[in-house]
């Protein structure tokens, strides 16, 4: 209750400073990973609720502006069709707080893969919150009390690195099982997009991480592939699931930082670090996965000034905080 309280206050004290008249200052999200339930009966776990609990608890205090839900947004084999059940069980009444109604920014994983990636698409036409446009997008919001832009771009990594094989979810490499054309047609989209981009801030947002210590480790091709977009374009952070647990990676190259984010634990919380050597040395700087807990989201706070990235438990503790200064001030 301590830790919660010292949190709200922080946020209360930074308002205050960032604007004296205390309206709106800045732009808020909060961000999930691998947050899908369960496939059958309650189609939800304790951490799931747990977080979604102490989402809205946040959300109700300072106002959110979207959530970004970076996929296996149902377990273990995504949904059948747009009328599936699993939309009701799993997101519409684990997240059924008047402080979360705001668009969800909905990306697919490879469990989303297993089933019917078009029925979630579908579904945006159905629900008023629920923004899943296409397999891939981008979506632009405005800084309040500023004339600053954030570019919010969700990829879809299982079309640019392949599916997991379903027997095997924790095994790469990962199969080539998506066709050449579509991945060429995603990777130009995606430089397209970096290259027209002039926001203050650009958010890249998917699945599989780049570099990661646990479980599944670096996804090889986004290592190969992404990263080297990533600096090129100036980007101001990656998101990313796949692993369950919290990570802040920051690797340094060609004189440009590029900071990586994995927000995987808001279902089931994963303590492994088999893969910590398989990083760029010394570019860890923190890393949380207790399984005895009940599970963590990641909040950010986009003002004029700097980004604010801060790692919640459920229980309303803060984990770890991080900031990052905007590309370019107008």
């Amino acid at each position: 209750m301590k830790d919660k309280f010292a949190f709200t206050l922080l946020l209360f004290v930074t308002a205050l400073l960032n604007d004296a008249t205390c309206s709106k200052s800045s732009l808020r999200f909060e961000v999930i990973a691998d947050w899908g339930g369960l496939p059958v009966f309650p189609y939800k776990t304790f951490v799931e609720l747990s977080v979604g609990r102490e989402m809205s608890y946040l959300a109700s205090k300072f106002g959110i502006d979207a959530i970004l839900a970076l996929g296996d947004n149902f377990y273990l084999n995504g949904v059948k069709s747009v009328d599936d059940l699993r939309f009701k069980e799993t997101f519409e009444t684990a997240f059924n707080y008047e402080s979360l109604h705001v668009p969800w920014l909905v990306v697919a994983g490879n469990h989303d893969y297993y089933g019917n990636v078009s029925a979630q698409i579908a579904y945006t036409k159905i629900s008023d919150r629920w923004f899943f446009p296409d397999f891939y997008y981008m979506k632009r919001f405005n800084v309040p009390l500023s004339n600053m832009t954030v570019d919010v771009i969700m990829i879809d990594t299982v079309l640019l690195c392949g599916h997991t094989d379903p027997k095997h979810p924790y095994k790469q490499l990962l199969l080539d099982s998506v066709p050449l054309k579509t991945r060429k047609k995603h990777w130009k989209w995606i430089e397209d997009t970096f290259k027209s981009s002039r926001a203050n801030y650009v958010l890249v947002c998917g699945h599989y991480p780049v570099y990661s210590i646990a479980t599944h480790g670096p996804t090889e091709c986004l290592v190969d592939q992404l990263q080297p977009l990533l600096i090129k374009y100036r980007v101001t952070a990656y998101f990313s699931g796949h692993d369950h647990n919290l990570q802040h990676i920051q690797v340094q190259e060609r004189g440009q930082t590029m900071d990586y984010f994995v927000t995987g634990s808001a279902n089931f919380i994963d303590p492994s670090t088999k893969n910590k050597n398989e990083i760029p040395p010394g570019s860890l700087r923190f890393r949380w996965g207790d399984p005895f807990s009940l599970g963590a989201f990641t909040y950010l706070d986009i003002s004029s000034s700097n980004m604010t990235v801060t790692f919640i438990l459920s229980s309303g503790k803060t984990l770890y905080v991080s900031s990052k200064k905007p590309r370019y001030y107008n």
